[in-house]
């Protein structure tokens, strides 16, 4: 499902990153950049136990400005609260079906958060070039806090 998700963000003009991390204790789905800076998370679902047990999907709201559930069309939507956005997906494409308000970051947190993804996204590629460990043994990553 969050192929799809980034396939149809892709299509967007977004890119995006899957399995993030913007704060200790958190990791979206899919996190996307826009072309103007945007920054959405996408949360996917699979099932209604799934989105039940769920306990931590409030506190994405804070990293930002639209929040999206991903689910496939046998979910049943009412489940999902009105006032986050909606998305039908599968591991192929995606249909963006209900757009939530938008909730703009603050700006010193989108600078940062901004910086984190290209750094995590550059990260990943390096370690798709180069899997070597770096010279202790351990692959060197950076922590960002906020």
């Amino acid at each position: 499902m969050a192929r799809g998700v980034a396939r149809h963000l892709r299509a967007l003009g977004f890119a995006s990153v899957e399995e993030f991390v913007p704060a200790r204790g958190l990791r979206v789905d899919v996190i996307g950049v826009g072309p103007k800076g945007e920054i959405w998370i996408v949360e996917c679902k699979s099932s209604r136990a799934d989105y039940q047990s769920d306990q931590k999907w409030q506190g994405y709201l804070e990293w930002c400005d639209r929040f999206f559930w991903a689910v496939d069309l046998e979910f049943p939507t009412e489940l999902l609260p009105a006032e986050t956005g909606l998305i039908i997906a599968d591991a192929y494409d995606a249909e963006l079906v209900r757009m939530p308000d938008e909730q703009k970051l603050a700006a010193a947190r989108r600078k940062k958060l901004t910086h984190k993804l290209a750094m995590d996204a550059a990260w990943r590629l390096q370690r798709l070039r180069d899997p070597k460990p770096g010279r202790d043994g351990e692959l060197l990553q950076p922590t960002l806090t906020d």
